[in-house]
């Protein structure tokens, strides 16, 4: 007991910011002041436990001295315990199951996920009603019975739910505002929840659809890295090999959702396949003849694990960017999103990209 108490101890004297910074990355919903805080009260509760346990050390040991048995039955039941709540887990498939909310997606054996086609759902967020309507081809599209035209020129986007555009009507998401600044059709094939690679993985599927595609979009922040990293769903490895989930036991999965530690070795693996994504989705997107634009909006000011990692997956890989930085105060309230003035600023910044290689690529529009 004693050097569990000591090993707390040391384990928080251990833990100081440039470990906390190493180890636990950017969130896109969290401002890095209340993630120091929290860490800090983590820190300072490992450290009162582990005096805690100093204390009363002795007094348990004499305890256990005189009634071994007492101790074995407290141990066997927190095992039984531990075994139980895993076999909940496992039958209530809670954590494999997608969550009923809007917009509704099903289990899919490639991606992880997909939104349901051809369906049509709301969301309330302070009295704001977002409509979300999905044709046959899980597409977001501005209204039920909207077809997408594969014949047509098209601006491709993939992405996650800031290219999806949550809590956004449907006119003021990115692929709509770029769409109409550019007078081109555009294709939103965006999924909510997606790190890099999976969405390059839809894009190889959907890609070959669409018979002019003239641009490919792609969203990359660094602030939604840690997202590159999870393997508890279908993930790509470094040099693009497709791997299934690795199925955890579930207790431990939980525990690192909500711990999110990263070891180095996570973190640089994550870094290589980022890069390899990307890249990859340069080449797929030239490969048919469109232009391939990664945008990279960040809520300002740009944190320094955040510019690290920027610089190292694009800027050392010599991967081209459109960098979009956006006032903080041009989130969906409560929520975290760009609302529609973030989404019309990064729109504008994928416009403004696209306007001189699509007028040089004017005739594959005619």
């Amino acid at each position: 007991m004693s050097c569990i108490a000591c090993a707390l101890v040391a384990a928080a004297a251990g833990a100081n910011q440039v470990w906390l910074d190493r180890h636990f990355l950017p969130s896109f919903w969290m401002p890095r002041e209340e993630i120091v805080s929290r860490e800090m009260i983590v820190r300072a509760a490992v450290a009162v436990t582990g005096l805690l346990l100093l204390l009363v050390s002795r007094r348990i040991g004499r305890v256990v001295a005189r009634a071994p048995l007492y101790a074995f039955t407290i141990a066997l039941a927190g095992v039984f315990a531990f075994g139980a709540a895993e076999v909940i887990l496992r039958v209530s498939q809670l954590l494999e199951t997608p969550p009923q909310l809007e917009p509704r997606t099903h289990i899919d054996a490639r991606l992880g996920w997909l939104f349901d086609p051809s369906r049509t759902g709301t969301v309330t967020l302070l009295g704001h009603r977002t409509e979300y309507v999905f044709d046959r081809n899980g597409y977001r599209v501005a209204s039920p019975g909207v077809e997408t035209d594969f014949n047509a020129p098209t601006i491709v986007f993939t992405g996650e739910s800031i290219m999806v555009g949550h809590h956004l009507a449907w006119a003021d998401t990115i692929p709509a505002q770029t769409s109409k600044m550019l007078g081109v059709q555009g294709a939103n094939i965006a999924v909510s929840g997606f790190g890099s690679d999976q969405s390059y993985l839809r894009l190889t599927t959907e890609l070959p659809r669409f018979r002019h595609p003239v641009a490919v979009v792609s969203l990359f922040a660094p602030a939604l890295f840690d997202r590159n990293l999870e393997e508890d769903r279908p993930h790509l490895a470094p040099g693009l090999e497709w791997r299934p989930r690795v199925k955890p036991w579930r207790l431990a999965s939980l525990f690192g959702r909500a711990v999110a530690y990263r070891s180095d070795d996570e973190i640089e693996r994550g870094v290589a396949m980022t890069r390899d994504v990307l890249a990859a989705t340069i080449r797929l997107a030239r490969s048919r003849g469109a232009v391939p634009l990664i945008v990279v909006p960040q809520f300002e000011p740009e944190e320094a694990r955040e510019r690290e990692l920027r610089r190292r997956i694009l800027d050392d890989a010599h991967i081209p960017y459109v960098y979009v930085p956006l006032d903080p105060d041009d989130r969906v309230e409560n929520d975290g999103h760009p609302d529609a003035d973030g989404a019309r600023d990064i729109a504008e910044a994928v416009a403004g990209a696209l306007r001189p290689e699509l007028a040089r690529a004017e005739p594959l529009g005619h």
